[in-house]
C-alpha cells in the first residue's frame, strides 16, 4: 500500500512539473512580448511597436489636467503611420503578470525621462492575446501622473539625467 502511495505522488508530481513548466514559459512569451515593446517606446520606433499588436489595438493615454480626468486614444494602424519619434527612457519594474488561457495581463509601473529630464511615472497595462502561438497586444493602457500617485523607479533615476521627481 504504501509502495502504491509513493509511485503515485512520484507519478503524480511529475504530471504537474510539465505544467508548471508551461506556465513559466508563457510568462516568458508575455515578458518577451512586454520587454520588446519597452524597447521600442524607448527607441522611438512606434511603428515596431505595432509589430507587436493585433491589428485593431488600441492605445490609451490616461492623464488628469485641470483637476479632469481623461484620456486619448490611438489605434495600432495611426501607431504605425506615426513612424518614428525622438527615443525616451522609459523603466519599467516590479511586472505583475496574469495569464488565463489565451489572455494575459501585465501591470508593469514606470517612470519616464524626455531629453534626459524627468517627466512623469505611472503604470503601463498591456492586454495581449494569444494569436496562433504568439503572444499579442491587444491594448495598452498608461497612465501619467506625479509622484505620490505613482512610484518611482527603486534604482532612483536614470543614469544620466537630470531632474528629479517632485517630492510627495
Amino acid at each position: 500500500m504504501m509502495r502504491s502511495l509513493g509511485m503515485a505522488l512520484i507519478v503524480g508530481a511529475g504530471l504537474a512539473l510539465p505544467d508548471r513548466l508551461e506556465a513559466q514559459d508563457q510568462r516568458s512569451a508575455v515578458m518577451a512580448v512586454v520587454d520588446s515593446a519597452m524597447h521600442f517606446i524607448n527607441t522611438g520606433e512606434v511603428a515596431r511597436l505595432s509589430d507587436l499588436m493585433t491589428p485593431e489595438a488600441q492605445v490609451y493615454a490616461a492623464s488628469t489636467r485641470s483637476g479632469q480626468p481623461g484620456y486619448r486614444m490611438r489605434t495600432a494602424e495611426s501607431q504605425r503611420a506615426a513612424g518614428r519619434r525622438d527615443p525616451i527612457i522609459e523603466r519599467g519594474f516590479a511586472p505583475d503578470i496574469r495569464i488565463a488561457g489565451t489572455i494575459a495581463v501585465v501591470w508593469l509601473p514606470y517612470d519616464l525621462y524626455v531629453d534626459r529630464a524627468w517627466s512623469h511615472c505611472g503604470v503601463d497595462v498591456f492586454t495581449l492575446v494569444l494569436v496562433g502561438e504568439h503572444w499579442r497586444i491587444a491594448n495598452l493602457t498608461y497612465s501619467i501622473e506625479q509622484p505620490p500617485a505613482c512610484r518611482v523607479h527603486p534604482d532612483g533615476p536614470a543614469p544620466g539625467t537630470r531632474g528629479t521627481p517632485p517630492e510627495p
